[in-house]
């Protein structure tokens, strides 16, 4: 049997799931997401995922037709109908449909799409050898034209970060921001740990601020190690002792070699591999 989607109130048959060639979702990627994980049935980090959501559709004045409660109950309903107990769920809020051209005006009413799916990311082997990346020359959003901290159906700058590591044979492309600093990956952001001190970008570096970054920032804290937000250029990646990449999808995968250079060992790092052990953990308690 095949999955069953949500959309605007009504769950339906995958094939039966389908929008107008008219709504500006398509059109323009007048719209936002998120990308949500269950495990065991539960929802983790449900109420992050929908701050973020509704926060990044306030920032493009789009209004979302249902409330943060409503929301998350058409989620596990969506859940129930597809008995999925470990599950990747995709929550697309668009634009709507509406007339050609860019005025949003012109839309009626914002479309709610929700799919709940599985999802992998990168392969299992990966998380025990370690990802290559390869720097990229796309370079990430500025703030100023496009706010990387909303997180909008136009990913283009994404989607062509990610065609330049694919065609360097790379599994991930590492993108920094105007000035030079390293910002974030095509899809994930980026940790790396030097002399006990794990550090990561800071949101000024043009990133999208991740829940998982958030997760696990908290997880090297109650660890006792420091954490800091700061930029960084190529340089801090190439002589770090560990690097490792997180986000919903790919929750935390190490990174053992970037634009050919090998990282510390060559291996998956000690904190690393303690980090992902204590966010599985996590995850399958739910919160």
């Amino acid at each position: 049997m095949g999955l069953k989607i949500y959309i605007n109130g009504q769950i339906v048959p995958q094939e039966d799931a389908k929008i107008s060639v008219f709504d500006h979702g398509l059109l323009y990627g007048d719209g936002v997401f998120e990308g949500i994980r269950a495990y065991n049935g539960k929802i983790f980090t449900l109420d992050e995922h929908l701050d973020r959501l509704y926060d990044s559709a306030t920032a493009i004045s789009l209004k979302i037709p249902i409330t943060k409660a409503e929301m998350a109950e058409a989620i596990k309903k969506t859940m129930k109908a597809n008995n999925l107990a470990d599950s990747y769920i995709r929550l697309v809020v668009t634009r709507g449909v509406g007339k050609l051209g860019l005025d949003p005006n012109k839309c009626a009413t914002p479309q709610i799409i929700i799919i709940t799916d599985t999802i992998e990311l990168y392969p299992k082997a990966l998380y025990e050898k370690g990802l290559d990346i390869v720097t990229v020359t796309t370079i990430r959003n500025h703030f100023s034209a496009l706010d990387p901290k909303i997180k909008s159906l136009n990913y283009l700058n994404n989607i062509l970060a990610k065609v330049e590591s694919i065609q360097a044979g790379a599994g991930e492309a590492l993108m920094l921001n105007k000035d030079g600093y390293v910002a974030e990956c095509a899809g994930d952001n980026v940790f790396i740990f030097k002399n006990n001190i794990l550090r990561t970008p800071p949101s000024s570096a043009g990133i999208l601020v991740g829940i998982t970054r958030n997760v696990v920032m908290k997880l090297a804290t109650e660890m006792g190690v420091q954490v800091r937000e700061e930029l960084m250029t190529r340089y801090d990646l190439y002589i770090a002792d560990e690097c490792f990449l997180t986000g919903t999808a790919a929750e935390i995968i190490p990174v053992v070699k970037i634009d050919g250079r090998t990282i510390g060992t060559g291996k998956p790092g000690k904190l690393t591999l303690d980090l992902l052990k204590r966010y599985r953990d996590l995850t399958q308690n739910g919160r």
